[in-house]
């Protein structure tokens, strides 16, 4: 007892410097986004003005609404696709194509940069040879459900390797044919997992900057490339920390938000044993 009451105090110990050392920079962004001072590192008094000229800002609202757009987008594709690539790696694991794991892990452990240009360079030669895929928020699209494929594929497939594999040998008993076992048996089952892949895909293309900086265009600038580009000009100011607050309140809610769906289901599944709360 006195062993494991020592290992929890340990291990507290050494989780909140953890803690600090990951949110101490957000949180001194979202402190400095209400510096009253135009001077970022001079902390004058409290003022929403940053974030009532940021609501005035066109170009601004523009670069959230493209962001806002390609990630519900790109995600929402990428999602599908992830989702049939994890459950085809599930199901053809044990056929002699185990190989195809490599194939997704790959995009995964490649440097965004080298990404970004083998993207930019496919891009350039398809518009040169047929007049498609010019610059912009569709090549934009199409990059960002490239990487995001794999990793709802991974997390799919962590989920499928967990169930028993009897379940589809009873679904095949019970006459269920494949497009029935997928939408009755691996959908359900796999729900939590699609829709963290879902949100994991969003954020990745949310706060994306190298690949969306190699295969954006003049009139496809999002939020990241817009942050960059303020602070290349003007340096770092509260208007642009007003920015990246907005960005992490996003991340934020979004993160509570499938927190707090996923408790509810897991409550609503929960089987009630009354006779459990009689004793």
């Amino acid at each position: 007892m006195n062993f494991s009451r020592s290992l929890r105090t340990y291990l507290a110990l050494h989780s909140w410097p953890v803690f600090l050392f990951l949110y101490a920079p957000l949180a001194i962004i979202v402190l400095f986004s209400f510096n009253r001072s135009p001077v970022s590192v001079q902390f004058t008094g409290f003022s929403m003005a940053w974030y009532t000229g940021l609501f005035h800002n066109q170009d601004t609202l523009a670069a959230l609404g493209r962001s806002l757009e390609l990630g519900i987008g790109s995600a929402s594709l990428g999602t599908v696709l992830g989702t049939l690539l994890g459950y085809g790696v599930y199901r053809y694991r044990a056929a002699g194509l185990a190989w195809l794991g490599l194939l997704v892990y790959l995009p995964i452990i490649m440097p965004s940069i080298v990404f970004g240009i083998s993207e930019m360079i496919f891009f350039t030669y398809v518009h040169q040879f047929t007049g498609f895929l010019s610059a912009g928020l569709l090549t934009m699209g199409v990059a960002h459900v490239t990487f995001q494929i794999p990793y709802v594929a991974l997390v799919v497939y962590s989920r499928l390797v967990g169930l028993d594999r009897h379940l589809f040998d009873a679904a095949q008993d019970l006459y269920a044919n494949p497009w029935k076992i997928f939408f009755h048996l691996v959908l359900p089952v796999t729900r939590p997992a699609v829709v963290a892949g879902f949100l994991l895909a969003f954020t990745l293309s949310f706060d994306d900057f190298v690949i969306s900086f190699f295969t954006s265009g003049p009139d496809s600038v999002t939020l990241p490339l817009y942050i960059y580009g303020a602070v290349a000009k003007k340096g770092v100011s509260p208007e642009i920390n007003a920015v990246a607050s907005l960005m992490i309140g996003m991340v934020l809610v979004a993160a509570i938000t499938n927190l707090l769906v996923s408790r509810s289901k897991e409550q609503a599944q929960r089987p009630s044993r009354p006779w459990l709360r009689s004793r």
